[in-house]
């Protein structure tokens, strides 16, 4: 692997690390908004978060937190995400 895309992969993984945590803690916030019947995080943002790489913060937070786990559509979006960065990771590793 040369330096740039070694470059890359850390720049990736710092990313993947930042919204894991953001995602996560959004997941923490929005269920504790909703026990107060306050302001909630709109899904679509929770949606995005996930897409952008944090999904990993979407799936532990889902987990731990208990929200949103009677929404499929959750499953789906995190699944799809996984999916997109790792066959995106992968694709770089074998072509570069």
């Amino acid at each position: 692997m040369n330096i740039e895309v070694s470059s890359i992969f850390k720049f990736y993984a710092g990313w993947m690390l930042l919204l894991t945590v953001i995602t996560f803690l959004s997941y923490g916030w929005d269920k504790w908004m909703a026990k107060r019947e306050a302001w909630r995080t709109p899904e679509k943002t929770l949606h995005s978060l996930s897409l952008l790489g944090g999904f990993i913060g979407a799936a532990l937070g889902r987990s731990l937190f208990r929200h949103k786990t009677l929404k499929p559509v959750f499953t789906v979006v995190i699944v799809l995400s996984a999916l997109l960065h790792v066959g995106g990771v992968l694709l770089v590793a074998y072509y570069f």
